[in-house]
């Protein structure tokens, strides 16, 4: 049982249909404590993007209210994420050459991650994340952890995640704007696969797919490393709409029909399944096949999945994830039977993800749900960069006690009054202190 850090830490999920912010901290078991959660909707949020301001900052000042009146003080500090199809991933390899007489340190890792900023980039995006990969010292290569071997020649390849400078200074005026500051910004599939993901997955090789809103996050592990990322411009809303146009319905009814009826296997649905939903200002009220909504949901769900195994064929490592699968999370992760048509679509086996690995025994039930694995994975975050930079304790000032004996000498100012008068007063103490006595007294 090893000392935690127990510091609260607050993080910040800004996703396309709602705006959650949680509070937690690490217990002496090394599990996550939650002690607060507020979720509110998003509507100034299109496509994982910031498209209205004013609504983002109000979504992101209610979330965090609800927080704060849990948590009985203050959120002066979050850890957000980041999302939305601006972001790009590429692979670059780096090499230094250093001195042989010393061992390979955590400096000379850091000179290599630094020098992957200096990348050239398309006008308009900057670095988000540098994620080391596997090193070669002197010509071995496959080496994990290279500090304390010795060696010249120090090479690594880096997996490098780009994003729009627009995006993130947006999300930055947004946390800004409603009285907070960014600690740390993190992509929202790797927060989510930190909540989601076993090591076993992560070794054996595993591809994390977060379902949300307006967009699918992917993010593809093989022994032990993050090897690709990519995110696909389409989410739960666009089945919303799907079913609003095949159904003739309104938007709210057809996210009613997504969530209480839909199924994104029709063979699943049996054919004489009707329901009757109220029709608009006093009309008859509309019949609607279950068959049919499920063929609808289906259709759509196969096409997002036809661009996550782009993205996995395109990764290099189709074959090096059959153990591993698929692992689903994310709100679109709770339509029914999906882990079925994903397992017959790609052949792969496919699990639904929830993020209480880590969370200690006895948290808050409504947690245990796809939708909080980004939240609970940005904490996650938030809490192991809060122990590698903590954060100075606030202690009571102690007052200065100075040694008449020896006072420090500083040029004192004429003006300066009082530290003049203290100047001499200690001088005349030293001088009667240091006298030798009179010579008349015995």
């Amino acid at each position: 049982m090893s000392q935690m850090n127990s510091e609260i830490v607050v993080a910040l999920d800004i996703g396309t249909t709602k705006v959650c912010a949680i509070a937690g901290k690490m217990n002496e078991y090394g599990k996550i404590e939650i002690l607060g959660i507020g979720k509110v909707e998003s509507p100034g949020v299109l496509r994982g993007v910031v498209s209205n301001i004013e609504k983002t900052v109000q979504a992101i000042e209610d979330a965090c209210n609800i927080v704060e009146r849990q948590l009985g003080e203050e959120i002066k500090v979050i850890h957000v994420g980041i999302a939305g199809q601006h972001i790009k991933s590429l692979q670059h390899r780096g090499i230094i050459t250093r001195d042989t007489d010393n061992e390979i340190q955590q400096g000379d890792i850091d000179r290599l991650v630094n020098d992957m900023y200096k990348l050239v980039l398309p006008p308009g995006d900057k670095i988000i994340h540098v994620i080391p990969q596997e090193f070669t010292v002197d010509n071995e290569q496959g080496i994990l952890e290279p500090i304390g071997m010795s060696g010249v020649r120090l090479e690594a390849n880096f997996h490098i995640i780009t994003g729009q400078i627009s995006a993130s200074k947006n999300i930055n005026r947004c946390v800004e704007r409603a009285g907070l500051d960014v600690a740390t910004l993190t992509l929202e599939p790797i927060a989510s696969a930190a909540s989601i993901l076993s090591e076993e997955e992560r070794e054996a090789g595993v591809v994390l797919v977060d379902i949300g809103g307006g967009t699918t996050d992917l993010a593809i592990f093989h022994e032990g490393i993050i090897r690709h990322t990519a995110v696909i411009p389409f989410g739960g809303n666009v089945i919303t709409k799907d079913i609003k146009e095949g159904c003739t319905v309104m938007l709210h009814q057809a996210e009613k029909l997504k969530v209480k009826f839909g199924s994104a296997l029709s063979s699943e649905v049996y054919d004489n399944r009707i329901i009757t939903i109220p029709g608009i200002s006093g009309r008859e009220p509309k019949e609607i096949s279950e068959k049919n909504l499920a063929r609808i949901i289906e259709a759509r769900v196969e096409e997002i999945f036809d661009h996550v195994y782009f993205e996995i064929r395109r990764s290099g490592l189709e074959r090096q994830l059959k153990a591993g699968g698929i692992v689903l999370t994310g709100g679109g992760s709770l339509l029914r039977n999906i882990d079925k048509l994903i397992e017959y679509h790609t052949g792969m086996p496919t699990r639904i993800g929830m993020p209480i690995e880590r969370l200690a025994h006895g948290y808050v039930e409504k947690v245990a749900s796809p939708i909080y694995s980004t939240a609970i994975g940005l904490l996650l975050h938030g809490i192991e960069e809060s122990k590698r930079n903590p954060q100075p304790k606030k202690t009571e000032e102690q007052p200065i006690v100075e040694d008449v004996f020896e006072p420090i000498e500083e040029p004192v100012h004429e003006a300066d009054s009082g530290s003049n008068f203290l100047n001499k007063l200690f001088k005349k103490t030293k001088e009667w202190f240091e006298a030798e006595p009179d010579q008349g007294i015995e």
